[in-house]
Order: structure tokens, then C-alpha cells, then sequence
């Protein structure tokens, strides 16, 4: 989940407003998130991409070859088989150090990383590469070493025309992250009209989610991922910094876990009381947990016909 409040969802709260109209158990079939003016809206299909670009991306997202020692891939951190994420797994631990958020949905967020350092998908894959605490090499050696792979350069020439370069490698990688949506989740469903794909405690969970101001700030079709936020607004929420980080989306938060930009929290009931004493300054009682919890778990999408599962050690 990893997920902060920014002040202006604690102002809204402190006036007394509840965003966004209560939920129902029964919507008519033609429904949708726009009409019935709700916070949230279903996740598309991901975008039509050139099937060879689509291809040579996901080749390279799980290549070590772009990592200096030849040991590390874009999928030694995101595992697209599970959550996407490295459930609190790290080449390096450093102190500091930040949780990895999964890579599922990132292409539906405004920008990325923990403090929103990038806008584009190219920008951030290229950062991870040269990061010393990930790959640890430069594009010009990735580059060096793929045109050396005869196969590989073949595969550039047929999907871009040329050999393969730095535009051309980071829109590869681009192409398939993009491609990394995990839509048709039952609260999606719920979203699209089907009223019996939430359960009655589901459903409230929601109507809590909105009584109290979450979705001021998870929002959207990512749920979040469109704002900077300052967290800690009436208490301390994680003993470090950053202090003003990009709201996460509550995409599969479910099965995300650790929380927070730390991976402090173990467990999403953990996560969910830290976040209202936090930045709501409230203390939840253990139905309203309950409540909020069952809903974040119907965020659990689908990708390539099977749902999100939860990384496990």
C-alpha cells in the first residue's frame, strides 16, 4: 500500500466533508466510475504497442547484461510474477535505503520513485541503471554490450530499423512498462457495473474510505500516484525521511507489502492505523480496520489473466 495523506485531505476532513457519493449495493449494468462521479476509475486494457518493441522490452527488462557485473535486471527488483515488487528484498541494503514500490500500474502515475524524481518511464529506467545501488552502469555500456550480441542487435534492427542505441533501448524498456497493467480487479468490476462483485462489509470498507478522506488524495485510476504529499501531519509517521514523497497507488496493496516508503509496516492492519493517527488524527477501533482492510483488498488486479499474487520469501 505505502500510502500518505497530504494536508489538504486533512483540511477536508477537519470541515466536515465527505468526498465522493456513498456507494450502493446494486448499480445499473451501463454504470461507470465518470457518471456515478466517483473518486476512482477502472484500470483500462493496456495500451496497443508494436509487438516487437513489446517483446524485445520484456527480453531486456530481465536482462543482466545492463548491470555492469552482469548480475542484476530490472526483474531482480520488480518480479512481474508475482507483485512486481521486491517484497523488502535489496541487492545492497543501505541505511536510508527505500523501499522498492512495484512497477505494476507505474505507467498510470504522474511521476516516479518515492520522491517523484522522474516524469517518464525512459528517465527512471535510465537512473536505475546508472544507480550504484542497482546496476551500477551507464547506458553507453549496456549498449556496448548488446550490439556485441548478434541476436539481440537483429532484434533491434527489425523493431526500430537500426542497431540499437540509447532511445532506442529506454523506449523498449518504456514499451513494456507500459504494458505492466493490472486491470479487472472486483472493485473494478463493481466500477463497471457489476453489483455482486463486492460483498456488503467490502462495500463498506469503501463508504469508510470515503468518510474519512482517503480518496481525496488515492484517487484516479491508479489510486493515488498523481500528488506530492507531506506525511506526518499530526504525528510522526515514519522515524526517516523523505518527509514529502509521491502518494503511492493502492493498486494490489493487498499484496504489496511491507508499507511506507521504509517497509516499516509489516501488515496492512498495521499500515492502515499508522496512516489515520498520522495524517487524520484518528484512532480506529478494530471494525473500522476491519472495514478499511477488507476494501483494499478488493484492489487486487489481474495480469496476463491471473491475479497479483503476494511475493513470499
Amino acid at each position: 500500500m505505502k500510502w500518505i495523506l497530504v494536508t489538504v485531505c486533512v483540511s477536508t476532513l477537519l470541515a466536515g466533508v465527505r468526498v465522493g457519493p456513498e456507494p450502493s449495493r446494486g448499480r445499473p449494468s451501463t454504470a461507470s466510475a465518470d457518471a456515478d462521479g466517483e473518486p476512482i476509475t477502472p484500470i483500462p486494457p493496456p495500451p496497443l504497442a508494436d509487438p516487437l518493441k513489446l517483446a524485445l522490452g520484456e527480453r531486456l527488462f530481465g536482462d543482466t547484461r545492463l548491470s555492469a557485473d552482469g548480475t542484476f535486471a530490472c526483474s531482480s527488483c520488480h518480479d512481474i510474477r508475482t507483485n512486481g515488487a521486491d517484497g523488502g528484498k535489496r541487492r545492497n541494503p543501505e541505511p536510508g535505503q527505500l523501499d522498492t514500490p512495484t512497477v505494476f500500474n507505474a505507467a498510470l502515475s504522474f511521476r516516479l520513485t518515492w520522491e517523484g524524481r522522474y516524469r517518464t518511464l525512459a528517465d527512471q529506467a535510465e537512473a536505475s541503471i546508472r544507480s550504484r545501488a542497482n546496476m551500477r552502469s551507464t547506458i553507453e555500456d549496456a549498449v556496448q554490450k548488446l550490439r556485441a550480441d548478434t541476436a539481440v542487435n537483429k532484434q533491434f534492427r527489425v523493431a526500430y530499423g537500426r542497431d540499437v542505441d540509447r532511445d532506442s533501448l529506454l523506449d523498449a524498456i518504456s514499451t513494456f512498462e507500459k504494458s505492466l497493467l493490472t486491470p479487472d480487479s472486483r472493485f473494478d468490476r463493481w466500477l463497471a457495473g457489476d453489483a455482486s462483485a463486492l460483498s456488503p462489509a467490502e462495500l463498506l470498507g469503501y463508504k469508510t474510505f470515503k468518510a474519512f478522506g482517503c480518496s481525496a488524495c488515492h484517487q484516479g485510476v491508479n489510486i493515488g500516484g498523481n500528488l506530492i504529499a507531506r506525511q506526518g501531519i499530526f504525528r510522526p509517521l515514519v522515524a526517516g525521511g523523505p518527509f514529502r514523497v509521491r502518494v503511492p497507488s493502492l493498486r494490489n496493496v493487498a499484496v504489496t507489502g511491507p508499507y511506507f516508503h521504509d517497509g516499516s509496516a509489516a501488515t496492512l492492519e498495521e499500515a492502515v492505523r499508522r496512516m489515520a493517527a498520522a495524517q487524520l488524527d484518528r484512532t480506529l477501533n478494530d471494525e473500522q480496520v476491519a472495514s478499511l482492510v477488507a476494501f483494499l483488498g478488493t484492489l487486487t488486479g489481474n495480469f496476463r489473466g491471473k491475479p497479483v499474487r503476494e511475493r513470499t520469501p
